[in-house]
């Protein structure tokens, strides 16, 4: 048993694919035709950190509430972590690229880690080896 997708709700499509596979580097596994359950068209769309692992589904709001919900998936905690090899270049390259750090990098008992807000403003900890 694995857990296989997380559902990310995004303003649009293209620009979240830009910053989960051009900023991030995740691959982009599938951007498919799809239709809401009443009919209206919409993509299938899934990101993946590469090497595979849990993706994420990025769905595009459809609705107020789900307008609402932009940015604020898990009320403005921290709801996703990005566990990567090189702390320090992967802060760099992010930094690099324009991602907005709401905090600066610091050392836990677990390791690295900073949090970074998404296209869609959800936080994220990126973490890393002390």
């Amino acid at each position: 048993m694995r857990l296989d997708l997380v559902t990310l709700v995004v303003a649009e499509y293209d620009p979240a694919i830009a910053f989960f596979t051009d900023v991030l580097g995740f691959d982009l596994v599938e951007d498919s035709p799809s239709l809401t359950n009443d009919g209206r068209p919409k993509r299938w769309v899934v990101v993946r950190p590469p090497g595979g692992g849990t993706g994420l589904l990025l769905a595009r709001a459809d609705g107020e509430r789900q307008q609402a919900a932009v940015g604020d998936q898990v009320a403005g905690r921290v709801g996703f972590f990005l566990q990567v090899d090189d702390f320090d270049a992967t802060h760099r390259r992010m930094v690099e690229a324009g991602v907005e750090f709401v905090k600066p990098p610091r050392t836990e008992p677990y390791g690295r880690v900073a949090v970074f807000v998404d296209v869609a403003g959800n936080r994220w900890d990126l973490l890393g080896p002390a």
